[in-house]
C-alpha cells in the first residue's frame, strides 16, 4: 500500500508527537481534534520542537517550514479522515472512548484504511471488535517524546493480517523508528515489565523504605537507568500509570498489579505528574524538577 496521507486524532503530547514525527518524513497529516484550542496548541508544541531542533543544527529551517505545512488541522472526524490511508487513534487513554472512536471510523473511513491505535495497554482485539475490518486494526504504541524516541511497539490483534503487519513495520522504519512486533496481552511488553518497576518503586516510597530522590539515585547510578522510577512516573503521568496497572490487574487477575494505595491517592488528588506542576516531584517550583521534565525534549 502507497502510505502518504496519514490522519491522527488527538493533538495531545504523543498526538502532536506522532502528527510531528510523520510531517517531517514527508507525510501528508490530518491532526484531529474536538477543540480548536487543543489543536493550536499542539501545533504550537510541533512548531517550539522544531525550532529547538534548527537551533540545534539537526534541521535547517527549510525543513521545519516543509513539516509545519505537511500539517492540516481539523475539528471534525469525518472531515479529517478524507483520504486518508491511516488513521493513528491517540486519544485519551480511555476504552469507552476508544472504542466509540472506531466504530465512527469504521463507518466514515474507505474499506482500505487501516486503522491504528497509540494505547499503551487497552486490548487492540477488544478495539477491533467494533469494527468490521478487524483485520486492518493495529497496535502503534509510539514512546514520548515521539521524534526522538525510536520504539514503536506493534500490536497485533488476534485478527490482524500478516499484511497490514508488514505494512505497518515497514512504515515505522520509514520514519526511522525501530519497530518490535508483539502480541496482544494486557500491557503488551513496554508496560507489562515497566509499570510493576514503576508500582513497586511507588510502594517502597510508600512503606518508607526510602525517600523519593533516594529511590531514584539507586536506579539512574545502579542501574544505569537515565532517569529514576518516581521520576519517569510523573514524566508519563500518574493517571495514565494508575490506568495501565488496572488493566494489567483486571486483565491478569494477579495480585502483584495492583496499584499502589498512594499512587491511587495522588491522582484522586489531582497530583498527575510534570502535566499538573506536582507529583512526586514539585515542578511548579524546583529547578531541579523542571530540568527532569525537560530532560527529553
Amino acid at each position: 500500500m502507497n502510505m502518504k496521507n496519514i490522519a491522527v486524532i488527538g493533538a495531545g503530547t504523543m498526538g502532536n508527537g506522532i502528527a510531528h514525527t510523520f510531517a517531517q518524513f514527508g507525510f501528508n497529516v490530518q491532526l484531529i481534534d474536538i477543540s480548536q484550542e487543543s489543536l493550536d496548541k499542539g501545533v504550537n508544541t510541533i512548531t517550539k520542537n522544531l525550532d529547538r531542533m534548527v537551533s540545534k543544527d539537526k534541521i535547517s529551517e527549510a525543513d521545519k517550514q516543509a513539516t509545519l505545512n505537511n500539517i492540516t488541522t481539523y475539528t471534525t472526524l469525518k472531515e479529517g479522515v478524507q483520504n486518508t490511508n491511516l488513521v493513528v487513534e491517540a486519544a485519551t487513554e480511555n476504552i469507552d472512548l476508544k472504542l466509540n472512536i472506531f466504530k465512527e471510523l469504521d463507518q466514515i473511513c474507505t474499506e482500505d484504511t487501516i486503522l491504528a491505535s497509540n494505547t499503551s495497554s487497552i486490548s487492540i482485539t477488544k478495539i477491533a471488535s467494533v469494527t468490521n475490518r478487524p483485520d486492518k486494526v493495529i497496535g502503534m504504541h509510539f514512546m514520548n517524546p515521539v521524534p526522538i524516541m525510536k520504539l514503536v511497539e506493534i500490536i497485533r490483534g488476534y485478527s490482524t493480517s500478516n499484511e497490514v503487519t508488514n505494512t505497518i513495520m515497514e512504515l515505522s522504519k520509514r520514519l526511522k523508528k525501530v519497530p518490535v512486533e508483539v502480541n496482544d496481552y494486557p500491557g503488551f511488553i513496554a508496560n507489562r515489565i515497566l509499570m510493576p518497576m514503576l508500582n513497586e518503586a511507588i510502594y517502597s516510597l510508600y512503606e518508607g523504605v526510602a525517600g523519593v530522590y533516594e529511590i531514584d539515585t539507586v536506579m539512574k547510578l545502579g542501574m544505569a537507568h537515565p532517569m529514576g522510577p518516581l521520576q519517569l512516573a510523573d514524566f508519563i503521568g500518574l493517571d495514565i500509570c494508575l490506568s495501565i496497572l488496572n488493566v494489567l490487574h483486571d486483565g491478569f487477575g494477579n495480585p502483584k498489579y495492583a496499584p499502589c494505595p498512594l499512587l491511587v491517592n495522588m491522582v484522586t488528588a489531582g497530583k498527575l505528574g510534570v502535566k499538573s506542576g506536582e507529583g512526586f516531584y514539585d515542578y511548579s517550583e524546583s529547578k531541579k524538577a523542571e530540568k527532569v521534565s525537560t530532560q527529553f525534549s
